[in-house]
């Protein structure tokens, strides 16, 4: 006679949907002020996230440019400048997510740069980052779990129950397809900037800065604000 399967195990350690969308919560670094607002800025990461995410970009940019075009130059002074933040974290004991992932993403750039030997070419991953995202904001509208309900949700404290709600779904799948806009006007923008090469190397990173985390941040609030759920006339809204 054999015995039952004793399945606890594996349902402990199956991934639950709603599991997974509260990580995905816990990591988007989105963050509400006391009014109930977006903060903006600490969802960005905070000045220093500001800093990380824009001065190896602007640092590649401006030493390629001073040195004579000096690809070699400029890569390593994008990756040392990288390296500083990660060091800084490190030394401060602080979290190294975000500095850890910029430096990551910029020794990927420079990796593909270097291999092909265009300067240009320290911004093609980026696009392929882009339509990742994208493509997976998309599947999750399809799929009626929008990736913008997913965090919002949880930061507001709606949990999953927002998914129920004609009038919230709706809402939440528009706020994601504004963060798909945002990242596409990022492809629109870049690509064609991309494919003149290097005499337009200027014009795409000067754009790859304005429309990396500060467009980010501005589609963030955007999509916030449209996606605020209808309060009671004697509650302020969230």
């Amino acid at each position: 006679m054999s015995l039952p399967e004793d399945n606890s195990d594996n349902t402990k350690a199956r991934p639950t949907l709603p599991g997974l969308a509260g990580d995905i919560a816990a990591r988007s670094g989105v963050e509400r002020r006391a009014d109930g607002q977006i903060d903006v800025l600490k969802s960005a990461g905070g000045v220093r996230g500001l800093a990380e995410s824009l001065v190896p970009g602007l640092v590649y940019l401006v030493v390629f440019t001073a040195s004579g075009q000096n690809l070699t130059v400029a890569l390593v002074s994008a990756l040392a400048s990288a390296a500083l933040f990660t060091v800084a974290r490190l030394v401060q004991r602080t979290p190294l997510t975000q500095a850890l992932g910029g430096f990551l993403g910029v020794g990927i750039s420079a990796l593909f740069s270097s291999f092909t030997g265009k300067a240009e070419d320290y911004y093609l991953p980026g696009f392929f980052t882009n339509a990742a995202y994208i493509a997976v904001m998309v599947i999750s509208v399809a799929v009626r779990w929008p990736l913008v309900g997913l965090i919002f949700g949880l930061v507001r404290n709606e949990g999953m129950h927002w998914r129920h709600d004609a009038a919230r779904l709706k809402a939440y799948s528009l706020g994601t397809w504004v963060m798909v806009g945002v990242l596409a006007l990022r492809l629109i923008v870049q690509v064609p900037l991309y494919l003149l090469g290097g005499q337009a190397l200027v014009a795409l990173g000067a754009t790859r800065l304005l429309m990396g985390l500060p467009l980010y941040a501005a589609g963030l609030w955007i999509a916030w604000v449209i996606t605020r759920p209808a309060a009671p006339p004697d509650s302020r809204s969230s």
